[in-house]
């Protein structure tokens, strides 16, 4: 199952560098991740500094 972003993201863009598959673009005033592309690595969520990326 892919990772989700929620509602804590800052928008700090940490997690989009470092998705190896460019799965995460900046979305309606917060990151999202494209679950099509997720290949549920977790490099999002270990990057993400207010830990508001989980495996949905």
């Amino acid at each position: 199952m892919a990772f989700v972003i929620k509602d804590g993201c800052v928008s700090c863009g940490a997690c989009e560098a470092q998705c190896p598959v460019g799965a995460i673009s900046m979305g309606d005033g917060k990151f999202e991740i494209d679950p099509a592309k997720c290949i549920d690595c977790g490099s999002c969520a270990g990057a993400c500094p207010t830990g508001s990326i989980e495996q949905g």
